[in-house]
């Protein structure tokens, strides 16, 4: 396939996100075609990133600096971000010059959050290793760290210079990965469009086995469908809330846990968004129909549901404290997006604590 091209244009800025294979071999000629211009660069990777893919960068910016990080939940934190601060800092960098992130959405998150930060912002370069950054976090300009209190409490809104999604990355990760990234993929569907989720339905092992195109097409139709709502929504004041769909149940998860890899991302996002379709069912706005169409899906693709694996009735307090906790919550009562048919969401459901309680320690019991 071509390379795919998707203009992200909102209130603040106007940058392109580029889909295809093999573009990390063509930096230089790519950043010169969207005038992306600066004189220094400071490159941070994932060290996770394989070597070889790590080569083909350095050896288009063999005069940036490097600087790696071990991209996890719990070093999403302030000091990873004033590690990569102080370099900038060190090296005079000025706000014409660039920071790349190369790595996954931890990693966007972290770099984009120093990158807003160092003299009020400077170029900020995103490529989005993993599925999941290549589908989501890469898109919309959220940036942030994590602290003992909640995930993504202190951040802000930096949007790229630029997004450079080489679906090659995507070869060296293991299935587990791909299919966390298969749940942000999904969420875009349940929310904004039937046609896209049946054509996952149809397609499912086709994309978590990266045959093309249709790999590419669904990173494609994801970003578009975030596109739409950033462009409408930049500041998450109304519509682009329905991006949370399951978020505040997988955030308390991911929390309680205390971000441990028994759980990542993508698979708490995906019990989240099931525990959504279960309250959705049991308060009547999602009819039976829809319903089990949706968990037949989650069945047939064998993504994880069952939150008893992870978690007993004693953990139920500190998951609802930690919802409590939710930046999303402006009230003593929990907001939840929820969802009426695939499509279609009602945004800013406030549930009351205590009925929360009940309906969370059934989940855990039956």
């Amino acid at each position: 396939m071509k390379t795919i091209k998707l203009i992200i244009k909102t209130n603040t800025t106007k940058y392109p996100i580029l889909i295809g294979k093999n573009l990390i071999s063509k930096l230089p000629k790519i950043l010169n075609e969207n005038n992306v211009k600066f004189k220094k660069s400071l490159i941070v990777f994932d060290k996770k990133i394989p070597k070889k893919l790590q080569k083909k960068i350095k050896k288009s910016f063999n005069k940036s600096s490097i600087h790696y990080i071990n991209a996890n939940e719990k070093n999403k934190n302030q000091k990873t971000v004033n590690d990569i601060i102080e370099i900038l800092l060190k090296k005079n960098f000025s706000r014409e010059d660039c920071l790349f992130a190369v790595g996954g959405g931890i990693t966007g998150d972290i770099v984009g959050f120093a990158a807003s930060q160092f003299k009020r912002g400077l170029k900020f370069i995103n490529i989005p290793t993993t599925l999941l950054s290549q589908v989501d976090s890469s898109v919309g300009g959220k940036t942030g760290v994590n602290t003992k209190y909640g995930k993504n409490l202190i951040g802000s809104f930096y949007q790229p210079t630029i997004v450079i999604s080489d679906i090659n990355f995507l070869f060296s990760l293991p299935k587990r990965e791909i299919i966390c990234g298969y749940g942000e993929i999904l969420k875009h569907a349940l929310i904004s469009n039937k046609s896209f989720f049946n054509f996952l339905d149809k397609n499912f092992l086709k994309i978590i086995q990266l045959e093309s195109p249709f790999i590419e097409q669904a990173v494609y139709k994801s970003c578009q469908i975030k596109k739409v709502i950033v462009e409408k929504d930049e500041k998450e004041k109304n519509l682009r809330k329905k991006l949370n769909f399951g978020h505040t149940f997988a955030h308390a998860y991911e929390a309680t846990l205390k971000y441990s890899k028994k759980l990542n991302h993508g698979e708490a996002v995906l019990l989240g968004m099931n525990t959504a379709l279960n309250l959705s069912y049991k308060k009547k706005i999602l009819n039976k129909g829809v319903y089990d169409l949706i968990l037949r899906h989650f069945k047939n693709s064998k993504l994880p549901t069952n939150i008893q694996k992870y978690f007993f009735t004693k953990d139920l307090n500190k998951i609802l404290s930690f919802m409590i906790k939710d930046k999303k919550n402006n009230s003593d009562k929990i907001n939840l997006i929820l969802l009426k048919k695939i499509g279609n969401t009602i945004i800013n459901k406030k549930l009351q604590k205590n009925y929360l309680k009940s309906f969370i320690k059934k989940e855990l019991i039956y």
